[in-house]
Protein backbone atom coordinates (compact mmCIF):
# COMPACT_ATOMS: atom_id res chain seq x y z
CA UNK A 1 0.00 0.00 0.00
CA UNK A 2 1.62 3.24 -1.11
CA UNK A 3 1.53 6.24 1.22
CA UNK A 4 -1.25 8.80 0.97
CA UNK A 5 -0.53 12.53 0.95
CA UNK A 6 -0.52 14.14 4.37
CA UNK A 7 -2.98 16.89 5.08
CA UNK A 8 -1.34 20.18 4.25
CA UNK A 9 1.29 18.59 1.96
CA UNK A 10 1.35 19.00 -1.82
CA UNK A 11 -2.44 19.49 -1.94
CA UNK A 12 -2.35 22.50 0.40
CA UNK A 13 -1.74 24.95 -2.45
CA UNK A 14 -4.08 24.30 -5.36
CA UNK A 15 -3.52 26.87 -8.11
CA UNK A 16 -5.79 24.89 -10.47
CA UNK A 17 -8.73 24.45 -8.08
CA UNK A 18 -11.96 24.61 -10.07
CA UNK A 19 -10.28 23.72 -13.38
CA UNK A 20 -11.48 20.65 -15.29
CA UNK A 21 -8.83 19.15 -17.57
CA UNK A 22 -8.92 16.24 -19.99
CA UNK A 23 -5.70 14.37 -20.72
CA UNK A 24 -5.77 12.42 -23.98
CA UNK A 25 -3.49 9.38 -23.87
CA UNK A 26 -1.99 7.56 -20.89
CA UNK A 27 1.58 7.26 -22.04
CA UNK A 28 4.38 8.45 -19.77
CA UNK A 29 3.76 12.08 -20.72
CA UNK A 30 0.01 11.82 -20.12
CA UNK A 31 0.35 10.01 -16.81
CA UNK A 32 2.92 12.54 -15.65
CA UNK A 33 0.87 15.56 -16.70
CA UNK A 34 -2.30 14.13 -15.13
CA UNK A 35 -0.55 13.62 -11.79
CA UNK A 36 0.96 17.10 -11.66
CA UNK A 37 -2.31 18.73 -12.71
CA UNK A 38 -4.40 16.81 -10.18
CA UNK A 39 -1.87 17.59 -7.46
CA UNK A 40 -2.29 21.26 -8.35
CA UNK A 41 -6.01 20.99 -7.65
CA UNK A 42 -7.49 20.33 -11.11
CA UNK A 43 -10.29 17.85 -11.74
CA UNK A 44 -8.49 15.57 -14.22
CA UNK A 45 -9.92 12.89 -16.49
CA UNK A 46 -7.41 10.74 -18.36
CA UNK A 47 -8.64 8.98 -21.51
CA UNK A 48 -6.71 5.98 -22.89
CA UNK A 49 -7.70 4.07 -26.02
CA UNK A 50 -6.11 0.79 -24.91
CA UNK A 51 -7.09 -1.61 -22.14
CA UNK A 52 -4.02 -0.68 -20.08
CA UNK A 53 -2.25 2.67 -19.60
CA UNK A 54 1.25 3.04 -21.03
CA UNK A 55 0.85 3.94 -24.69
CA UNK A 56 3.86 2.58 -26.52
CA UNK A 57 4.94 1.04 -23.22
CA UNK A 58 2.39 -1.74 -23.46
CA UNK A 59 2.54 -5.36 -22.39
CA UNK A 60 1.78 -8.86 -23.58
CA UNK A 61 0.51 -11.22 -20.89
CA UNK A 62 -0.02 -14.68 -22.35
CA UNK A 63 0.60 -18.29 -21.39
CA UNK A 64 2.59 -17.26 -18.32
CA UNK A 65 4.77 -14.76 -20.22
CA UNK A 66 4.92 -11.05 -19.56
CA UNK A 67 6.72 -9.04 -22.23
CA UNK A 68 7.03 -5.27 -22.55
CA UNK A 69 6.03 -4.17 -26.05
CA UNK A 70 7.91 -0.88 -26.11
CA UNK A 71 10.69 0.64 -23.96
CA UNK A 72 12.84 -1.95 -22.18
CA UNK A 73 15.82 0.05 -20.83
CA UNK A 74 15.37 1.73 -17.44
CA UNK A 75 17.86 4.61 -17.56
CA UNK A 76 18.28 7.87 -15.65
CA UNK A 77 16.79 6.57 -12.37
CA UNK A 78 17.13 10.00 -10.78
CA UNK A 79 14.37 11.33 -13.05
CA UNK A 80 11.95 8.65 -11.86
CA UNK A 81 13.02 9.29 -8.25
CA UNK A 82 12.44 13.00 -8.73
CA UNK A 83 8.96 12.41 -10.15
CA UNK A 84 7.72 10.28 -7.26
CA UNK A 85 9.44 12.45 -4.65
CA UNK A 86 7.54 15.47 -5.92
CA UNK A 87 4.40 13.83 -4.51
CA UNK A 88 6.00 12.64 -1.28
CA UNK A 89 6.50 9.09 -2.55
CA UNK A 90 9.40 6.89 -3.54
CA UNK A 91 9.88 4.45 -6.40
CA UNK A 92 10.49 1.87 -3.64
CA UNK A 93 6.85 2.27 -2.64
CA UNK A 94 5.77 0.86 -5.99
CA UNK A 95 8.40 -1.33 -7.65
CA UNK A 96 11.83 -2.92 -7.17
CA UNK A 97 14.88 -2.28 -9.32
CA UNK A 98 17.71 -4.66 -10.26
CA UNK A 99 20.99 -3.07 -11.33
CA UNK A 100 22.45 -4.93 -14.31
CA UNK A 101 26.06 -6.12 -14.50
CA UNK A 102 27.11 -6.46 -17.24
CA UNK A 103 25.11 -3.57 -18.60
CA UNK A 104 24.77 -5.27 -21.99
CA UNK A 105 26.67 -7.42 -24.48
CA UNK A 106 27.70 -6.38 -27.98
CA UNK A 107 28.06 -9.01 -30.68
CA UNK A 108 29.80 -7.95 -33.88
CA UNK A 109 29.27 -9.87 -37.07
CA UNK A 110 32.99 -10.52 -37.52
CA UNK A 111 32.79 -12.96 -34.58
CA UNK A 112 33.86 -10.52 -31.86
CA UNK A 113 31.89 -10.11 -28.61
CA UNK A 114 32.22 -7.74 -25.66
CA UNK A 115 30.31 -7.39 -22.39
CA UNK A 116 30.15 -3.92 -20.86
CA UNK A 117 30.99 -4.08 -17.12
CA UNK A 118 29.12 -1.87 -14.67
CA UNK A 119 32.35 -0.73 -12.94
CA UNK A 120 34.72 1.89 -14.34
CA UNK A 121 37.90 -0.17 -14.14
CA UNK A 122 36.25 -2.98 -16.07
CA UNK A 123 35.04 -0.49 -18.68
CA UNK A 124 38.54 0.97 -19.04
CA UNK A 125 40.05 -2.47 -19.43
CA UNK A 126 37.55 -3.27 -22.17
CA UNK A 127 38.33 -0.08 -24.08
CA UNK A 128 42.07 -0.59 -23.64
CA UNK A 129 41.76 -4.06 -25.18
CA UNK A 130 40.57 -2.48 -28.43
CA UNK A 131 42.83 0.56 -28.64
CA UNK A 132 46.05 1.32 -26.71
CA UNK A 133 45.46 4.29 -24.44
CA UNK A 134 41.68 4.19 -24.87
CA UNK A 135 41.19 3.17 -21.24
CA UNK A 136 42.57 6.45 -19.97
CA UNK A 137 40.85 8.38 -22.74
CA UNK A 138 37.57 6.86 -21.57
CA UNK A 139 37.92 8.77 -18.30
CA UNK A 140 38.16 12.02 -20.27
CA UNK A 141 35.30 11.08 -22.56
CA UNK A 142 32.96 10.17 -19.71
CA UNK A 143 33.91 13.33 -17.81
CA UNK A 144 32.96 15.26 -20.92
CA UNK A 145 29.73 13.24 -21.20
CA UNK A 146 28.95 13.97 -17.54
CA UNK A 147 29.44 17.70 -18.16
CA UNK A 148 27.12 17.47 -21.18
CA UNK A 149 24.56 15.72 -18.99
CA UNK A 150 24.77 18.34 -16.25
CA UNK A 151 24.56 21.20 -18.74
CA UNK A 152 21.73 19.55 -20.60
CA UNK A 153 19.68 18.53 -17.57
CA UNK A 154 20.20 21.47 -15.23
CA UNK A 155 20.00 24.25 -17.81
CA UNK A 156 17.93 22.90 -20.68
CA UNK A 157 15.88 19.87 -19.58
CA UNK A 158 14.71 20.27 -15.97
CA UNK A 159 13.76 23.92 -16.59
CA UNK A 160 10.93 24.25 -19.11
CA UNK A 161 12.43 25.86 -22.20
CA UNK A 162 9.89 25.00 -24.87
CA UNK A 163 9.90 28.49 -26.40
CA UNK A 164 12.79 30.38 -27.98
CA UNK A 165 12.28 33.25 -25.54
CA UNK A 166 12.99 30.80 -22.71
CA UNK A 167 16.55 30.55 -24.03
CA UNK A 168 17.24 34.20 -23.14
CA UNK A 169 18.29 33.34 -19.63
CA UNK A 170 21.51 33.80 -17.66
CA UNK A 171 21.93 30.05 -17.17
CA UNK A 172 21.68 29.46 -20.91
CA UNK A 173 24.05 32.29 -21.74
CA UNK A 174 26.61 30.80 -19.35
CA UNK A 175 26.45 27.51 -21.27
CA UNK A 176 28.57 28.62 -24.21
CA UNK A 177 31.03 25.78 -23.65
CA UNK A 178 28.33 23.47 -24.97
CA UNK A 179 28.61 25.00 -28.47
CA UNK A 180 31.30 22.56 -29.72
CA UNK A 181 28.85 19.77 -28.93
CA UNK A 182 26.48 21.00 -31.62
CA UNK A 183 28.53 19.34 -34.34
CA UNK A 184 27.92 15.83 -35.62
CA UNK A 185 28.13 13.10 -33.00
CA UNK A 186 30.33 10.68 -34.96
CA UNK A 187 32.86 13.38 -35.73
CA UNK A 188 32.97 14.44 -32.10
CA UNK A 189 33.40 10.91 -30.73
CA UNK A 190 36.12 10.36 -33.33
CA UNK A 191 38.22 12.97 -31.52
CA UNK A 192 38.41 10.50 -28.61
CA UNK A 193 38.47 7.03 -30.22
CA UNK A 194 39.83 5.78 -33.54
CA UNK A 195 38.57 2.22 -33.19
CA UNK A 196 35.24 1.82 -34.99
CA UNK A 197 33.87 -0.62 -32.42
CA UNK A 198 34.54 1.76 -29.54
CA UNK A 199 32.79 4.49 -31.47
CA UNK A 200 29.79 2.22 -31.93
CA UNK A 201 29.68 1.52 -28.19
CA UNK A 202 29.75 5.27 -27.54
CA UNK A 203 27.09 6.03 -30.14
CA UNK A 204 24.53 3.21 -30.10
CA UNK A 205 22.35 5.00 -27.52
CA UNK A 206 21.33 7.49 -30.21
CA UNK A 207 18.87 4.91 -31.49
CA UNK A 208 16.97 5.46 -28.22
CA UNK A 209 16.65 9.11 -29.29
CA UNK A 210 15.48 8.27 -32.79
CA UNK A 211 18.68 9.49 -34.42
CA UNK A 212 21.94 8.35 -35.92
CA UNK A 213 25.58 9.28 -35.25
CA UNK A 214 25.48 11.21 -38.53
CA UNK A 215 22.50 13.51 -37.90
CA UNK A 216 22.47 14.02 -34.12
CA UNK A 217 24.43 16.76 -32.28
CA UNK A 218 27.25 15.73 -29.98
CA UNK A 219 25.50 17.15 -26.92
CA UNK A 220 23.96 13.66 -26.78
CA UNK A 221 27.29 12.22 -25.70
CA UNK A 222 25.44 12.68 -22.42
CA UNK A 223 23.88 9.28 -23.15
CA UNK A 224 27.25 7.63 -22.48
CA UNK A 225 27.13 9.14 -19.01
CA UNK A 226 23.59 7.81 -18.66
CA UNK A 227 24.53 4.16 -19.09
CA UNK A 228 28.25 3.91 -18.19
CA UNK A 229 28.18 6.27 -15.20
CA UNK A 230 24.60 6.11 -13.94
CA UNK A 231 23.97 2.45 -14.72
CA UNK A 232 21.32 0.33 -16.42
CA UNK A 233 18.46 -1.09 -14.35
CA UNK A 234 15.54 -3.46 -14.73
CA UNK A 235 12.27 -2.93 -12.86
CA UNK A 236 10.89 -6.25 -11.59
CA UNK A 237 7.83 -6.97 -13.67
CA UNK A 238 9.23 -4.94 -16.56
CA UNK A 239 8.48 -1.41 -17.68
CA UNK A 240 4.80 -2.31 -17.28
CA UNK A 241 5.36 -2.23 -13.51
CA UNK A 242 6.50 1.41 -13.81
CA UNK A 243 3.40 2.23 -15.84
CA UNK A 244 1.21 0.56 -13.21
CA UNK A 245 2.96 2.59 -10.51
CA UNK A 246 2.32 5.86 -12.32
CA UNK A 247 -1.31 4.94 -12.96
CA UNK A 248 -1.77 4.03 -9.28
CA UNK A 249 -0.20 7.32 -8.23
CA UNK A 250 -2.42 9.28 -10.61
CA UNK A 251 -5.54 7.66 -9.15
CA UNK A 252 -4.33 8.29 -5.60
CA UNK A 253 -4.04 11.96 -6.53
CA UNK A 254 -7.64 11.96 -7.76
CA UNK A 255 -7.27 11.40 -11.50
CA UNK A 256 -10.14 9.52 -13.15
CA UNK A 257 -8.37 7.03 -15.46
CA UNK A 258 -10.71 5.81 -18.21
CA UNK A 259 -9.17 3.03 -20.31
CA UNK A 260 -10.65 1.46 -23.46
CA UNK A 261 -12.07 4.91 -24.30
CA UNK A 262 -10.36 6.50 -27.31
CA UNK A 263 -10.93 10.18 -27.98
CA UNK A 264 -12.59 10.76 -31.35
CA UNK A 265 -12.88 14.55 -31.36
CA UNK A 266 -11.74 17.67 -29.50
CA UNK A 267 -14.09 20.59 -30.14
CA UNK A 268 -13.02 24.04 -28.89
CA UNK A 269 -15.74 26.58 -28.14
CA UNK A 270 -15.14 29.97 -29.73
CA UNK A 271 -17.89 31.66 -27.73
CA UNK A 272 -16.72 31.16 -24.15
CA UNK A 273 -14.56 33.81 -22.52
CA UNK A 274 -12.69 31.02 -20.76
CA UNK A 275 -11.59 28.26 -23.16
CA UNK A 276 -14.00 25.35 -23.07
CA UNK A 277 -13.66 22.07 -24.93
CA UNK A 278 -16.03 19.26 -25.75
CA UNK A 279 -14.15 15.97 -25.85
CA UNK A 280 -15.91 13.13 -27.62
CA UNK A 281 -14.93 9.50 -27.00
CA UNK A 282 -15.89 6.00 -28.03
CA UNK A 283 -16.31 3.48 -25.24
CA UNK A 284 -14.91 0.03 -25.91
CA UNK A 285 -14.73 -3.26 -24.13
CA UNK A 286 -11.30 -4.70 -23.31
CA UNK A 287 -11.09 -6.40 -26.70
CA UNK A 288 -11.42 -3.16 -28.65
CA UNK A 289 -15.06 -3.50 -29.76
CA UNK A 290 -17.49 -0.69 -29.02
CA UNK A 291 -19.66 -1.39 -26.01
CA UNK A 292 -22.92 -0.49 -27.72
CA UNK A 293 -24.44 0.48 -24.38
CA UNK A 294 -25.46 3.91 -25.58
CA UNK A 295 -23.52 5.59 -22.79
CA UNK A 296 -22.06 8.93 -23.74
CA UNK A 297 -18.31 9.26 -23.35
CA UNK A 298 -16.09 12.29 -23.08
CA UNK A 299 -17.29 15.50 -21.49
CA UNK A 300 -16.70 19.25 -21.30
CA UNK A 301 -13.42 20.60 -19.98
CA UNK A 302 -11.67 23.91 -19.43
CA UNK A 303 -8.41 22.63 -20.92
CA UNK A 304 -7.07 19.63 -22.81
CA UNK A 305 -3.60 18.06 -22.66
CA UNK A 306 -2.92 15.75 -25.61
CA UNK A 307 -0.40 12.98 -25.07
CA UNK A 308 -0.99 11.91 -28.65
CA UNK A 309 0.91 12.66 -31.84
CA UNK A 310 0.26 16.39 -32.52
CA UNK A 311 -0.17 15.79 -36.28
CA UNK A 312 -2.98 13.34 -35.48
CA UNK A 313 -4.61 15.80 -33.09
CA UNK A 314 -4.52 18.58 -35.65
CA UNK A 315 -5.58 16.45 -38.63
CA UNK A 316 -8.16 14.14 -37.07
CA UNK A 317 -9.37 15.36 -33.67
CA UNK A 318 -9.71 19.13 -34.02
CA UNK A 319 -12.28 20.59 -36.42
CA UNK A 320 -10.90 20.92 -39.95
CA UNK A 321 -8.87 24.08 -40.44
CA UNK A 322 -8.38 24.81 -36.74
CA UNK A 323 -4.61 24.37 -37.07
CA UNK A 324 -2.97 24.24 -40.50
CA UNK A 325 0.58 22.94 -40.20
CA UNK A 326 0.68 20.33 -42.98
CA UNK A 327 3.85 21.71 -44.54
CA UNK A 328 5.50 21.83 -41.13
CA UNK A 329 4.74 18.19 -40.33
CA UNK A 330 5.72 17.05 -43.81
CA UNK A 331 9.13 18.73 -43.45
CA UNK A 332 10.00 17.08 -40.12
CA UNK A 333 12.62 14.34 -39.72
CA UNK A 334 10.83 11.43 -38.14
CA UNK A 335 12.55 8.97 -35.86
CA UNK A 336 12.76 5.36 -37.02
CA UNK A 337 10.01 2.85 -36.99
CA UNK A 338 10.89 -0.74 -36.11
CA UNK A 339 10.33 -4.39 -36.80
CA UNK A 340 9.46 -5.95 -33.43
CA UNK A 341 8.99 -9.56 -32.46
CA UNK A 342 7.69 -10.70 -29.06
CA UNK A 343 8.46 -14.36 -28.51
CA UNK A 344 7.87 -17.03 -25.90
CA UNK A 345 10.54 -19.73 -26.15
CA UNK A 346 10.72 -23.16 -24.58
CA UNK A 347 14.13 -23.88 -23.07
CA UNK A 348 17.17 -21.63 -22.75
CA UNK A 349 18.17 -18.70 -24.96
CA UNK A 350 21.93 -18.12 -24.70
CA UNK A 351 21.88 -14.30 -24.69
CA UNK A 352 22.27 -11.64 -22.00
CA UNK A 353 19.49 -9.46 -20.63
CA UNK A 354 20.40 -6.80 -23.24
CA UNK A 355 22.27 -7.80 -26.42
CA UNK A 356 23.22 -5.57 -29.34
CA UNK A 357 24.17 -7.15 -32.67
CA UNK A 358 26.16 -4.87 -35.00
CA UNK A 359 27.78 -5.16 -38.41
CA UNK A 360 31.30 -3.75 -38.23
CA UNK A 361 30.12 -1.07 -40.69
CA UNK A 362 26.68 0.11 -39.62
CA UNK A 363 26.56 3.21 -41.83
CA UNK A 364 24.52 1.43 -44.56
CA UNK A 365 21.80 0.59 -42.02
CA UNK A 366 21.53 4.22 -40.91
CA UNK A 367 21.48 5.29 -44.57
CA UNK A 368 18.55 2.89 -45.08
CA UNK A 369 16.72 4.64 -42.24
CA UNK A 370 17.34 8.33 -42.96
CA UNK A 371 18.85 8.84 -46.43
CA UNK A 372 17.60 6.13 -48.79
CA UNK A 373 14.68 4.48 -46.97
CA UNK A 374 14.53 0.74 -47.44
CA UNK A 375 14.74 -2.62 -45.68
CA UNK A 376 18.36 -3.11 -44.51
CA UNK A 377 20.31 -6.03 -45.98
CA UNK A 378 22.76 -6.20 -43.07
CA UNK A 379 20.81 -4.92 -40.07
CA UNK A 380 21.95 -3.80 -36.65
CA UNK A 381 19.46 -4.92 -34.03
CA UNK A 382 18.70 -5.45 -30.35
CA UNK A 383 17.56 -8.54 -28.43
CA UNK A 384 16.11 -8.34 -24.93
CA UNK A 385 15.72 -11.46 -22.76
CA UNK A 386 14.15 -10.13 -19.54
CA UNK A 387 13.67 -13.63 -18.13
CA UNK A 388 17.45 -13.82 -17.61
CA UNK A 389 16.94 -11.37 -14.75
CA UNK A 390 13.26 -11.36 -13.92
CA UNK A 391 11.34 -14.57 -13.07
CA UNK A 392 8.04 -12.75 -13.70
CA UNK A 393 8.82 -12.55 -17.42
CA UNK A 394 8.41 -16.25 -18.31
CA UNK A 395 7.21 -19.55 -16.84
CA UNK A 396 9.78 -22.05 -15.53
CA UNK A 397 11.83 -23.63 -18.30
CA UNK A 398 11.08 -20.84 -20.77
CA UNK A 399 12.49 -17.50 -21.90
CA UNK A 400 10.79 -14.29 -22.98
CA UNK A 401 12.44 -12.63 -25.99
CA UNK A 402 11.97 -9.16 -27.45
CA UNK A 403 13.68 -8.42 -30.77
CA UNK A 404 13.90 -4.95 -32.32
CA UNK A 405 15.30 -3.81 -35.67
CA UNK A 406 15.21 -0.05 -36.39
CA UNK A 407 13.61 0.73 -39.76
CA UNK A 408 12.83 3.79 -41.83
CA UNK A 409 9.49 5.34 -41.02
CA UNK A 410 7.05 5.11 -43.91
CA UNK A 411 8.12 1.74 -45.31
CA UNK A 412 5.47 -0.53 -46.80
CA UNK A 413 5.33 -3.66 -44.66
CA UNK A 414 2.96 -6.13 -46.27
CA UNK A 415 2.84 -9.63 -44.71
CA UNK A 416 5.16 -11.19 -47.30
CA UNK A 417 7.82 -8.50 -46.79
CA UNK A 418 7.61 -8.85 -43.02
CA UNK A 419 7.97 -12.62 -43.21
CA UNK A 420 11.02 -12.37 -45.49
CA UNK A 421 12.62 -9.87 -43.13
CA UNK A 422 11.82 -12.04 -40.12
CA UNK A 423 13.69 -14.94 -41.70
CA UNK A 424 16.63 -12.68 -42.62
CA UNK A 425 16.98 -11.48 -39.02
CA UNK A 426 16.55 -14.96 -37.50
CA UNK A 427 19.15 -16.33 -39.93
CA UNK A 428 21.46 -13.48 -38.96
CA UNK A 429 20.98 -14.16 -35.25
CA UNK A 430 21.74 -17.86 -35.77
CA UNK A 431 24.85 -17.14 -37.84
CA UNK A 432 26.40 -14.36 -35.77
CA UNK A 433 25.13 -14.97 -32.22
CA UNK A 434 24.85 -18.76 -32.45
CA UNK A 435 21.22 -18.61 -31.28
CA UNK A 436 18.38 -20.23 -33.21
CA UNK A 437 15.18 -20.96 -31.28
CA UNK A 438 12.74 -21.08 -34.19
CA UNK A 439 11.80 -24.70 -33.50
CA UNK A 440 11.05 -23.91 -29.82
CA UNK A 441 8.69 -20.93 -30.18
CA UNK A 442 5.61 -21.21 -27.96
CA UNK A 443 4.03 -18.02 -29.27
CA UNK A 444 5.10 -15.04 -31.35
CA UNK A 445 3.56 -11.65 -32.02
CA UNK A 446 5.02 -8.93 -34.23
CA UNK A 447 4.64 -5.22 -34.82
CA UNK A 448 5.93 -3.02 -37.60
CA UNK A 449 5.40 0.26 -39.43
CA UNK A 450 1.72 -0.18 -40.25
CA UNK A 451 0.95 -1.23 -36.67
CA UNK A 452 2.39 1.99 -35.28
CA UNK A 453 0.28 3.94 -37.78
CA UNK A 454 -2.89 2.09 -36.84
CA UNK A 455 -2.45 1.60 -33.08
CA UNK A 456 -0.93 4.95 -32.17
CA UNK A 457 -1.83 7.23 -35.11
CA UNK A 458 1.91 7.72 -35.56
CA UNK A 459 2.91 9.75 -38.63
CA UNK A 460 4.64 7.48 -41.15
CA UNK A 461 4.52 4.71 -38.58
CA UNK A 462 7.35 6.12 -36.48
CA UNK A 463 7.99 4.18 -33.30
CA UNK A 464 9.52 7.13 -31.46
CA UNK A 465 8.24 10.55 -32.70
CA UNK A 466 10.56 13.25 -34.06
CA UNK A 467 14.28 12.57 -34.33
CA UNK A 468 16.72 14.64 -32.26
CA UNK A 469 18.44 16.40 -35.13
CA UNK A 470 19.98 19.79 -34.42
CA UNK A 471 16.93 21.45 -35.99
CA UNK A 472 14.62 19.43 -33.74
CA UNK A 473 16.35 19.78 -30.38
CA UNK A 474 15.19 21.76 -27.36
CA UNK A 475 12.89 24.70 -28.15
CA UNK A 476 13.06 23.81 -31.85
CA UNK A 477 10.76 20.87 -31.12
CA UNK A 478 6.98 21.48 -31.20
CA UNK A 479 5.82 23.70 -28.35
CA UNK A 480 3.76 22.53 -25.38
CA UNK A 481 1.08 25.10 -26.17
CA UNK A 482 -0.81 24.18 -29.33
CA UNK A 483 -0.64 27.04 -31.84
CA UNK A 484 -3.85 28.99 -32.24
CA UNK A 485 -5.90 26.98 -29.73
CA UNK A 486 -5.91 28.52 -26.24
CA UNK A 487 -6.17 25.84 -23.59
CA UNK A 488 -4.82 22.97 -25.71
CA UNK A 489 -1.40 21.56 -24.78
CA UNK A 490 0.91 18.80 -26.00
CA UNK A 491 2.87 16.36 -23.83
CA UNK A 492 5.12 13.47 -24.80
CA UNK A 493 7.98 12.60 -27.11
CA UNK A 494 7.11 15.07 -29.89
CA UNK A 495 7.67 18.05 -27.60
CA UNK A 496 10.58 19.33 -25.55
CA UNK A 497 12.62 17.76 -23.98
CA UNK A 498 12.08 14.80 -26.33
CA UNK A 499 12.16 11.05 -26.72
CA UNK A 500 12.43 8.48 -23.93
CA UNK A 501 10.58 7.65 -20.73
CA UNK A 502 12.50 10.14 -18.54
CA UNK A 503 12.02 12.94 -21.06
CA UNK A 504 8.30 12.21 -21.35
CA UNK A 505 8.01 12.33 -17.55
CA UNK A 506 9.53 15.78 -17.66
CA UNK A 507 7.33 16.89 -20.55
CA UNK A 508 4.31 16.19 -18.36
CA UNK A 509 5.77 18.41 -15.65
CA UNK A 510 6.50 21.16 -18.15
CA UNK A 511 2.98 21.06 -19.53
CA UNK A 512 1.54 21.30 -16.02
CA UNK A 513 3.77 24.31 -15.38
CA UNK A 514 2.45 25.92 -18.58
CA UNK A 515 -1.14 25.27 -17.49
CA UNK A 516 -0.54 26.80 -14.06
CA UNK A 517 1.18 29.80 -15.64
CA UNK A 518 -1.73 30.35 -18.04
CA UNK A 519 -4.38 29.83 -15.35
CA UNK A 520 -2.80 32.01 -12.66
CA UNK A 521 -0.60 34.44 -14.54
CA UNK A 522 2.59 33.05 -13.05
CA UNK A 523 1.90 30.56 -10.29
CA UNK A 524 4.07 27.50 -9.72
CA UNK A 525 3.42 23.82 -9.21
CA UNK A 526 3.06 22.78 -5.56
CA UNK A 527 5.54 20.24 -4.24
CA UNK A 528 6.16 18.47 -0.97
CA UNK A 529 9.90 18.48 -1.61
CA UNK A 530 11.97 21.62 -2.33
CA UNK A 531 13.06 21.47 -5.96
CA UNK A 532 16.67 22.24 -5.05
CA UNK A 533 16.97 18.93 -3.20
CA UNK A 534 15.92 16.96 -6.28
CA UNK A 535 18.57 18.12 -8.71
Amino acid sequence: MSPQPDAGSSNAAEPLAGESIAVVGAGFGGLSAASYLADAGADVTLFERNEHPGGYAGRIERDGFRIDTGPSWYLMPEVFDRFFEHFGRSTDDYYDLIELDPLYEVIWKDGDRASMPADREGQKALFESYEPGAGEVLDDYLADAAEAYELGMDRFVYPSRSRLRDMVDADVLRSGRALPKLREMDEYVGDYFDDEKLRQIAEYKLVFLGGSPYNTPAIYTLMSHVDMNLGVYHPVGGIASVVDAMADLAEELGVSVRTSEPVTAIEPSVAASVPKFTVETERRDGGGATTGDGASGGGRFDRVVANAAPPHVERELLPAGTVDRESYWESRTYAPSAYLSYIGVEGDVDLDHHTLVFPTDWRPHFDAIFDEPGWPDDPAYYVHVPSKTDPEAAPDGHEAVFLLVPLAAGLEDDPETRERFRELVFDDLAEHAGVDFRDRIVFEETACVSDFRQRFNAPRGTALALSHTLEQTGPLRPAHRAPGVDGLYYAGAYTNPGIGMPMCLLSGEHVAEAVVEDATGGGVLPSVVPTSTLR
